[in-house]
């Protein structure tokens, strides 16, 4: 089995089984989101723009980065993005920069970031290519899971620690049936 799946279906594993009853226990103090344990809201230099940027959204932005170019490498992935890849290969990187922000905003939304709002299509329209013709054949599982191990990646590129890069893949999870459609 591919190593970085393992870790990701570990990382579920321990989400799903350290749940516990804890009605004899003293209340659990809030737990941090995951946007928070990824950085969270600290102001730090973004090295893009040489302004200021929260370390979240900077962790995010750069595990986002790096797992667009893992997926451009993915033969199995690759295919879904032809537009944007030839466009890439002509020397235009605008839709590119769109998908980066986009993700970003995504993922810093879905793992509780407060100052930012995702404003992209929905999880079905954005994965259906009859609603997105950016879209280009419909998503199966097989690419689905090489999406969640190319954010594996991505994120093991950026050192982001495995607890936290199993709570990202148990994220992903929840978004298969939207985003399978085939």
């Amino acid at each position: 089995m591919n190593t970085r799946l393992l870790i990701l279906l570990l990382g579920m594993a321990c989400l799903t089984f350290t749940a516990c009853d804890n009605d004899d226990e003293e209340p659990m103090m809030a737990e941090d989101t995951l946007y928070q344990k990824l950085g969270g809201t600290n102001m730090v230099a973004d090295p893009a723009t040489g302004g200021m940027i929260e370390q979240g959204r900077l962790g995010l932005r750069s595990v986002v980065d790096s797992s667009i170019f893992v997926i451009a490498a993915d033969p199995v992935l690759s295919p879904y993005f032809a537009s944007l890849l030839s466009e890439v290969g002509n020397g235009n990187t605008t839709n590119l920069a769109v998908l980066s922000e986009n993700l970003t905003d995504f993922f810093c939304v879905a793992t509780g970031a407060e100052n930012y709002t995702y404003d992209g299509m929905d999880m079905v329209s954005a994965h259906d290519p009859a609603q997105n013709p950016r879209m280009a054949q419909k998503s199966t599982d097989a690419a689905y899971d090489a999406f969640v191990a190319a954010v594996a990646e991505g994120a093991m590129q950026n050192n982001v620690p495995e607890d936290l890069i199993g709570e990202v893949g148990a994220l992903l999870e929840t978004l298969r049936a939207d985003v399978v459609q085939q």
